[in-house]
């Protein structure tokens, strides 16, 4: 089935949300629009890809160094990896992430931010 990501981000508003828009051998893609800071978590299992869209997310790592993501760039967090996604002077970003469905939004950690169960849009 055709797909326009950039349609899906117009059906949406809410932050740290993702928002599932489709499936592929056990891997969800998601879409997300994130402000401000998130959470310090990890996934013990799974490997993370951010896609960037639209705007500058940072990812802070305990064990190395900040990485900056514009438009177009993507990293793949190692699973076990701590990170901390943040956006900087109040700007949104619009990501695609590319993760196993059995993959726990905040890992174990349980916040106001995390949700349970995506949506599928």
């Amino acid at each position: 089935m055709k797909t326009n990501i950039l349609q899906k981000f117009e059906l949406f508003n809410d932050h740290w949300s993702p928002k599932i828009i489709g499936e592929l051998n056990g891997q969800q893609l998601k879409l997300a629009k994130v402000k401000g800071d998130f959470v310090w978590h990890d996934h013990a299992n799974e490997d993370e890809l951010f896609l960037v869209y639209k705007g500058t997310l940072f990812l802070d790592f305990r064990d190395r160094e900040t990485v900056e993501l514009n438009p177009g760039d993507f990293y793949i967090v190692p699973k076990g990896v701590q990170h901390f996604p943040r956006t900087k002077n109040g700007m949104e970003v619009w990501l695609l992430l590319l993760e196993p469905a059995s993959n726990k939004h905040t890992g174990e950690e349980k916040t106001e931010l995390t949700v349970e169960e995506c949506e599928w849009i």
